[in-house]
């Protein structure tokens, strides 16, 4: 078999790091999403507790006592709406990368197609 032309091996290299970013951005979205389930979660429970419950928030590796169940609830609706914001990014970025690392892959199988065939690409 002949070897690779220039154009071949960087579409092969294009496409293992196309591959290298999808599953970076696949990870991070699941992270996301298990961070997002849990904060609607945490707010589901809120919304159940009384109104004058003691409530504390977590900063850092400290828990401090939340001025009012209200405040904290506002706090983590916006944190809510942030985090869904990114991972609606998130799902754009991911179906940009799908659709370039189809073509690709396209392009590769096209590029390897002759020579699996028997015959020689010119």
């Amino acid at each position: 078999m002949n070897e690779l032309s220039p154009k071949v091996q960087n579409q092969i290299a294009q496409f293992q790091q196309l591959q290298q970013q999808l599953q970076a951005l696949v990870s991070q979205k699941y992270q996301m999403d298990i961070r997002l389930k849990e904060m609607q979660r945490t707010i589901e429970e809120l919304n159940k507790a009384p109104a004058d419950v003691t409530v504390y928030k977590s900063v850092g590796s400290l828990l401090i006592k939340a001025k009012s169940k209200d405040e904290l609830l506002k706090e983590m609706e916006e944190g809510k709406e942030t985090m869904d914001i990114r991972v609606k990014a998130l799902d754009r970025q991911e179906k940009g990368l799908r659709e370039r690392y189809q073509q690709l892959q396209e392009q590769i199988s096209k590029a390897f197609g002759p020579a699996m065939q028997g015959g020689q690409a010119f």
